[in-house]
C-alpha cells in the first residue's frame, strides 16, 4: 500500500484545468483542418508538435521565444522527416538513427537544462514518429508521406507560435512568463563531464537495444518498449524506479482504456463507422487535455491520458482487438526492465571502478 501510495501521489498545486483547455481549444483548429482535407493520418503529429512547443516555450519576450520555437520547430521538423522516411527501410537503419538521435539529445545538457528538456522531448517524438511510420508502413490502404508528417509537425509549432503572438499582443507586448512555470529554465551552459558523458552513451545504446528488439524482430506494435525505455531512464536507480512503475501503471490504465474505446467502430459500419472514428478523435483530444492538466499533479494519471490519446489516434486507421493491448503493455514491461538492469548495471559498474578514499595517516 505504501508504495502504490507514492506512485499516485498527487501535487495539488501541478493541477492546472485553465491550461488544459486552452490546449484543447488550440488542438481542435488541426482536427478540423484535417477532417476538413480527409487526412486523419497525419493528425497525431500536428497534435505533438503542438504540445512538445508549449512544453519547450521558454517564456519572457516574444523576440526570444519565437527564435526559440523556431529553432526548436526546425529540429523537429528534420526529426520527423528523418523518422518519416526511414520506417519503410531495413531496421538496421532504425537502430542507427535511434542511437544517433539519443546520443545527440543527451549531449544537449550543455546547453542547458532547458534546452536539455527540449532534446529529450524531440528523443521522444523521434521514437514515436518512427512508431507510427513503421505502422502506417505496413497498413497498405493508407497512404504517408515523410513531407506531409513533416508539414504536420510544423504546422503544430506555427499554431502555437501564433497563439503565443496574438497573446502578446493582448497583454500589452510584455514579457511573459515560461507557460510550463514548473520546468526548469535555466539556459547556463555546462561542461561535459565523464559522468555525463557516460549517461548519454548508456541512453543511446539502451534506446538502440530496445529499437533492435522490436524492429528486427518485428514485434507487433513493439515500438512501445523503445518508449517505455526512454521515459524509464532517469539520472539515478531511485527516480527510474518510480518512473518506471508510474509509466507501467499509466500505460497498463491508457491501455485498457483504449481498447474498450477501440473495440466501438469494429461492430459498425457505413456510415456509423465514419461517425463513431470522428468521435474518437476528439475523445483522444480530451484525453490530451487531460494529460495537459495531470502532467505535474501526478505522473501515472499523466501517462495514462497521453497513452490513451496517442493510442486511439495510432490505432484507428486500423483498429485492433484485445491482443493488440496486451502486447503494447507487455512490451512497456520489457522496455522498463531494460532501462532498469541498464541502470543498476551501471550503478554496480561504477562502484567496483570508483577509487577507495585516500586514508589519513
Amino acid at each position: 500500500m505504501g508504495w502504490l501510495a507514492k506512485v499516485f501521489e498527487r501535487n495539488p498545486s501541478g493541477l492546472h484545468w485553465p491550461r488544459a483547455v486552452m490546449f484543447l481549444d488550440v488542438a481542435l483548429v488541426p482536427l478540423l483542418i484535417f477532417w476538413a482535407i480527409g487526412h486523419e493520418q497525419y493528425l497525431l503529429s500536428a497534435v505533438f508538435g503542438l504540445l512538445f512547443s508549449a512544453l519547450a516555450d521558454p517564456g519572457g519576450g516574444y523576440g526570444r521565444r519565437a527564435s526559440h520555437l523556431a529553432v526548436f520547430g526546425l529540429i523537429g521538423a528534420a526529426v520527423t522527416a528523418l523518422a518519416s522516411g526511414i520506417g519503410a527501410d531495413a531496421w538496421g537503419w532504425l537502430v542507427l538513427a535511434s542511437f544517433a538521435v539519443t546520443l545527440v539529445a543527451s549531449l544537449a545538457i550543455a546547453f542547458g537544462v532547458h534546452r536539455f528538456i527540449g532534446a529529450v522531448l524531440l528523443n521522444v517524438w523521434f521514437i514515436v514518429a518512427l512508431g507510427l511510420a513503421v505502422s502506417l508502413h505496413h497498413a497498405a490502404h493508407i497512404s504517408d508521406h515523410a513531407w506531409a508528417q513533416t508539414a504536420a509537425w510544423a504546422g503544430g509549432v506555427a499554431l502555437w507560435l501564433a497563439v503565443t503572438f496574438v497573446g502578446w499582443l493582448f497583454t500589452g507586448r510584455h514579457d511573459v512568463s515560461q507557460p510550463m512555470a514548473e520546468l526548469p529554465g535555466d539556459t547556463s551552459r555546462r561542461r561535459l563531464t565523464p559522468q555525463l558523458i557516460t549517461f548519454a552513451v548508456l541512453r543511446a545504446v539502451v534506446i538502440g537495444v530496445t529499437v533492435a528488439l522490436a524492429f528486427g524482430l518485428n514485434l507487433s506494435h513493439g515500438s512501445w518498449m523503445p518508449i517505455a525505455a526512454i521515459v524509464a531512464l532517469k539520472p539515478s536507480l531511485e527516480q527510474a524506479t518510480l518512473a518506471s512503475a508510474q509509466r507501467l501503471v499509466g500505460a497498463l490504465i491508457g491501455a485498457i482504456a483504449a481498447a474498450l474505446l477501440l473495440l466501438i467502430p469494429t461492430s459498425e459500419h457505413g456510415l456509423r463507422v465514419f461517425a463513431v472514428e470522428r468521435g474518437l478523435e476528439v475523445v483522444a483530444l480530451v484525453f490530451f487535455m487531460h494529460g495537459a492538466a495531470l502532467r505535474f499533479w501526478n505522473y501515472a494519471h499523466y501517462c495514462a491520458a497521453i497513452a490513451a490519446g496517442a493510442l486511439i489516434l495510432v490505432d484507428l486507421p486500423q483498429p485492433s482487438d484485445y491482443a493488440a493491448e496486451g502486447y503494447r503493455v507487455a512490451w512497456t514491461f520489457c522496455g522498463v526492465g531494460i532501462s532498469l538492469l541498464a541502470l543498476l548495471l551501471a550503478g554496480l559498474l561504477a562502484k567496483h571502478t570508483a577509487k577507495p578514499p585516500p586514508q589519513q595517516a
